[in-house]
């Protein structure tokens, strides 16, 4: 198996007027389940078919298992790629499906190792009792099953897939994400995955590269993206419900530190305040304009009015959600309503008036002019 590195990659549509990837540098290691995350049009499918060879490149170069590919041709990279539609032909069977890579690729195969590999792959992703199917005589998942089978037999150095498991229903998406995990660790072998489901990203990679307008945003694990996410764009795409914000002026003293917005005044700990000075140097006193970034789990119900941070709030809309239930809610002068997450036992309804309280350690804060963040949730020691 092999990694994959990225050098400064760029790649231009419309005669160099539009950039569908700027200045991209990434390095996806080997044997690592690695996911390209971003909303459609971002550059990542891009990203993917350059990796691959089916896009030509502008700038930059591509380094698999250590050597520029820049000008080796898709069929000689070792590479394999999982595309969205299932790409198989209906007049073959499965067998037949999955064995035609080894019978057409540059290296010839006995038939007695392409039925081997076949079987192998088959036995590895339980459709050998499908083998002998037509393409139409399978379900969904089976006909993915069958073009990532198509892929693995050939035991490439890495494998491409783009959205392969999206057009799926919702319950079947869920039981590929844990197949094709399983999968990736049973191989050892070197995965890039690209989607603009965060929740697919979230639960399988072991690392992920989120993507905007063709710019890398951010590249960490999916628990760094989750709780120190590096700007305004990471901190509101990854989550469900997607956190909340809210605009504030932060004072900064000495040995002080808080939030004022027309609706409450919030004292920054003094953990808190220490590690704002760690990221952002011991900054002289001063107001900065801030956009104050919190999670739907993290805002708290309180009973009643008069604890130190708490603020009014009007119920604008509830929806149960088995044990949880989200409700929108709006604060006085803010542009935006709220998101928070209750127990669905909480006897809330539209047009009631309730006071939210919040976690400071689960706490973000941006600066809403570079959209940077300031302050992120507390890292706890294991």
């Amino acid at each position: 198996m092999a990694g994959v590195k990225l050098k400064n990659i760029c790649k231009r549509y419309g005669g160099g007027d539009v950039d569908a990837v700027s200045d991209l540098s990434l390095e996806c290691k080997d044997k690592e389940f690695f996911a390209l995350l971003g909303p459609s049009g971002c550059g990542k499918s891009s990203t993917l078919r350059m990796i691959a060879g089916l896009e030509e490149i502008s700038k930059g170069e591509i380094y698999i298992d250590n050597q520029v590919v820049n000008e080796v041709e898709p069929k000689d990279r070792d590479i394999a790629m999982v595309f969205e539609t299932y790409a198989l032909y209906p007049n073959k069977k499965v067998r037949a499906n999955m064995a035609f890579p080894l019978r057409v690729g540059k290296k010839k195969y006995s038939d007695a190792e392409i039925k081997e590999r076949v079987a192998k792959a088959a036995e590895i992703l339980e459709i050998t009792d499908f083998l002998d199917r037509y393409p139409k005589q399978l379900s969904g998942g089976q006909k993915q099953r069958v073009a990532i089978g198509r892929a693995i037999v050939r035991e490439p150095k890495v494998f491409l897939l783009d959205e392969p498991i999206s057009h799926l229903d919702a319950k079947l998406r869920t039981h590929m994400r844990s197949e094709l995990k399983l999968l990736q660790r049973t191989l050892g072998t070197t995965m890039i995955y690209v989607t603009h489901d965060q929740m697919e990203a979230m639960g399988m990679a072991d690392r992920i590269a989120i993507m905007n307008y063709g710019m890398l945003q951010q590249v960490g694990t999916p628990d760094e993206i989750f709780n120190h996410p590096a700007n305004l764009f990471v901190a509101g795409f990854v989550g469900d419900p997607p956190m909340n914000f809210i605009n504030c002026l932060l004072e900064v003293s000495k040995d002080n530190c808080q939030l004022i917005n027309e609706s409450f005044k919030i004292k920054l700990t003094q953990d808190m305040l220490d590690r704002y000075n760690k990221k952002n140097g011991n900054s002289p006193a001063k107001s900065i304009d801030v956009v104050m970034g919190v999670r739907p789990e993290s805002f708290i119900l309180t009973e009643k009015e008069g604890t130190e941070n708490s603020f009014p709030a009007e119920v604008l809309v509830t929806e149960p959600l088995g044990e949880e239930m989200v409700v929108d809610v709006k604060i006085p002068e803010n542009k935006n309503d709220l998101k928070i997450k209750v127990s669905v036992d909480r006897d809330i309804k539209a047009g009631d008036k309730i006071w939210l309280d919040l976690n400071k350690d689960k706490m973000h804060l941006f600066d809403r002019k570079t959209e940077k963040a300031l302050l992120n949730v507390r890292r706890w020691k294991k």
